[in-house]
């Protein structure tokens, strides 16, 4: 089993996410409503250990 690493830098409601090879992605997180750089994808935290998510790649508009 190999080890990853992962670090997590939080300005306010913006998130900076790293692995070893560096920068990794970003995120906007503001209330139960976040949206990740890497999948493009809005996620809405629910009551429990539920959340709903949105695919930028599956809407059509």
């Amino acid at each position: 089993m190999a080890l990853l690493f992962r670090s997590r830098k939080k300005f306010g409601p913006l998130i900076l996410n790293f692995t070893e090879h560096g920068f990794s992605s970003w995120s906007i997180k503001i209330g139960r409503w976040s949206w990740n750089s890497r999948t493009r994808a809005n996620r809405v935290d629910l009551p429990g250990p539920l959340s709903w998510r949105q695919n930028k790649s599956r809407s059509r508009s």
